[in-house]
């Protein structure tokens, strides 16, 4: 039989081999029993979301169950929402000069189109303008010639070069100043097409005829026939009435759930849309966010300022189900509702989208072959948090 010896603090002491391997098998079964212990406990505590129910328990406790449907994967949220117009699809019709309004061809209602003239300006401030653009393009025309004149007596020599830059400046400043007589006849509501009319006729009209700049409906009259206005004076309100938007108000845990092209629907006026917008901005008195669709299926059922009634249509997903509210149980800030074993219950948690009434839509990883209790919450509960739930 051999022998080891150890050397503990400097003193040696003699042990058979056999004794000493006893130690180290003991050391090793003492560390991995700590191991295999603590391993249990953590399974136990992993376990401890399955309720262990009998039948016989389960009456008593007076749970009932639900299947699953496997066709609430899609869902729809109802949200109260405004008819609104675009701002980009309006435009403001104003009088471009002082005058008197002696013509209005339509009405509130009336449908226009681009380029159709929709009212008419007498003004004597035209006349002024016009006359100004006149001279002065006549003197511009008069430059230009003698320049070309003058160009030629340089060629030959006959002038010095000074004298012709004299002439050259004088047209490009007659040039720019007939520039800008042009842009004042524009800005007074003439078109390209009168102000060419007028550098070839030379013949100036006493009114100003104004023009639809877009395809719509006139939505706003604000002058009349007779009244005399001033510069920017505004007279009709033109909009294009398709498409339309909608803007509603979603609670704030709803719409961070929402996305652009999510479909929009307005059953009672035959209306569609999608979801263009989610407004990142919350208000703090309702804790709402704004969420806006454009409505371009049925907008003509639809009139600005209107209040409907509209529906999110959620997209499809294999984990989204509406689920009675009486099935959820929340501890601490989760939500769990309570799936159905063979042997009991497991608590499931899952991801809350919404409630409305007394119906819930949850996103959860169950399956159209589960089902969930509905009843019987409490007594689930107090056994889960038995069992360990916090």
């Amino acid at each position: 039989m051999g022998y080891c010896t150890l050397q503990p603090s400097g003193r040696g002491i003699a042990m058979k081999t056999s004794e000493f391997n006893q130690i180290l098998i003991a050391r090793y079964l003492m560390k991995h029993c700590l191991f295999i212990t603590l391993l249990t406990m953590t399974l136990n505590t992993a376990q401890a979301e399955v309720i262990q129910l009998t039948s016989s328990q389960i009456n008593n406790m007076q749970i009932k169950t639900i299947a699953i449907n496997p066709d609430s994967g899609t869902s729809a949220r109802r949200y109260s929402a405004e008819v609104i117009l675009p701002a980009t699809q309006q435009r403001m019709i104003t009088a471009p000069q002082q005058g008197l309004i002696d013509a209005l061809h339509v009405s509130l209602g009336n449908t226009v189109k681009k380029g159709q003239v929709i009212a008419h300006i007498s003004s004597p401030e035209l006349v002024s303008i016009q006359s100004d653009y006149l001279q002065t393009l006549t003197k511009k025309n008069l430059a230009e010639a003698t320049l070309n004149r003058d160009g030629e007596l340089l060629k030959d020599g006959v002038i010095a070069k000074r004298r012709y830059l004299e002439t050259q400046s004088l047209h490009e400043e007659l040039s720019a100043a007939l520039s800008e007589k042009r842009q004042a006849l524009k800005i007074a509501g003439m078109s390209e097409a009168a102000i060419q009319a007028l550098s070839q006729s030379k013949k100036m009209t006493q009114g100003i005829s104004i023009a639809s700049p877009i395809n719509g409906q006139v939505i706003e009259q604000m002058a009349n026939v007779g009244q005399r206005i001033d510069s920017a004076t505004p007279i009709y309100k033109i909009a294009q009435l398709n498409p339309l938007w909608i803007e509603i108000s979603v609670p704030v845990e709803e719409a961070l759930s929402l996305k652009s092209g999510m479909v929009i629907d307005i059953p009672k006026f035959q209306a569609k849309g999608a979801i263009t917008t989610v407004l990142r901005s919350l208000n703090k008195n309702n804790q709402t966010m704004q969420v806006r669709a454009e409505i371009k299926q049925g907008s003509d059922h639809l009139a600005v300022g209107q209040l409907v009634e509209a529906e999110i249509i959620l997209e499809k997903q294999n984990t989204q189900f509406t689920v009675p509210r009486a099935a959820l149980a929340r501890n601490s800030n989760q939500v769990f509702v309570f799936k159905q074993l063979a042997n009991g219950f497991e608590a499931v948690p899952i991801s809350l989208i919404s409630e409305q009434g007394n119906q819930a839509i949850i996103q959860a990883p169950l399956s159209a072959k589960d089902s969930i209790a509905i009843s019987g919450i409490a007594a689930l509960k107090g056994s889960w948090l038995g069992l360990g739930g916090k």
